[in-house]
């Protein structure tokens, strides 16, 4: 690879993927977390399928996961700390996929409870098992690639850069 394809890769394909990666993992995450928002009930039944943790958390869990979900989403999408929110939703992905692979293990017919609506829920299989590993890779691409240059994070870096370059002279 010569040094200016090199160049063009690190400058705009590298970031260009970073933020393609972002916004598909992010909304994502917004868009599983406004179903569950808007009935934490049906949530909590979900939690609760899985049988993995104690019935007087399940509640907590049903209103507090939904948000933090959106909040991650959310930030992922604007490029406001990137590597910290993909690194909090690769937690939850490790977490959604133990859950997937001991309710399997445990041969609990269910759906997953990942998104709200009827036409997105589907019962749990190998299949959840392997999109969830899908979207646990992009999110170590997002955590690896650290692009800030198309996001808030780098708006501002540019913006400080801009801001100082004129004391130096």
């Amino acid at each position: 690879m010569s040094a200016s394809s090199n160049s063009v890769w690190k400058q705009w394909v590298w970031p260009s993927l970073d933020l393609a990666a972002r916004w598909y993992l992010g909304g994502i995450f917004i868009f599983a977390a406004v179903g569950k928002i808007a009935d934490p009930y049906s949530f909590a039944v979900s939690i609760a399928s899985y049988q993995i943790i104690p019935n007087a958390l399940i509640n907590l869990m049903a209103i507090i996961l939904p948000w933090f979900e959106i909040i991650v989403g959310s930030l992922l999408v604007l490029g406001i700390q990137s590597r910290a929110q993909a690194l909090a939703i690769n937690g939850m992905m490790v977490m959604f996929t133990v859950a997937i692979i001991m309710a399997l293990s445990k041969d609990l017919q269910m759906q997953c409870g990942c998104f709200a609506s009827e036409e997105a829920a589907a019962d749990i299989s190998m299949m959840t098992v392997w999109r969830d590993l899908a979207w646990l890779a992009i999110g170590v691409f997002v955590y690896v690639a650290n692009s800030s240059k198309f996001g808030i994070d780098g708006l501002w870096q540019r913006w400080q850069n801009k801001k100082w370059e004129g004391i130096d002279e």
